[in-house]
């Protein structure tokens, strides 16, 4: 992937998506599709995430986890364009990172 082709992309995603397993599933699929980035759990019960890849596979990633794990239940994904800053939360020496909660 050229850098050119690279995009960011920064999501919240509200529903049942703590308790589940939600950041492992995201986390697992990132990683199977190649795609950089973190995922967190936030104090108000979202997931926030950053990934980073081709435009055609973070639109899978995003339709993924719409999806999530079988025992999420995703009522809404926000979703913006990401920054280099916010890839730089990611752990030093992983592709895909789950950090913790904010």
């Amino acid at each position: 992937m050229s850098e050119t082709d690279r995009r960011i992309c920064h999501v919240f995603i509200r529903g049942r998506v703590q308790g589940v397993g939600y950041r492992a599933f995201v986390e697992r699929e990132a990683l199977r599709r190649g795609v950089e980035g973190w995922a967190r759990n936030r104090a108000d019960g979202s997931v926030e995430a950053v990934f980073a890849g081709v435009p055609s596979v973070l639109s899978e990633m995003i339709d993924t986890c719409r999806e999530g794990p079988r025992f999420a239940r995703v009522e809404a994904i926000d979703q913006r364009d990401g920054t280099d800053a916010d890839m730089a939360l990611r752990l030093p020496g992983d592709v895909f990172s789950v950090l913790p909660t904010v």
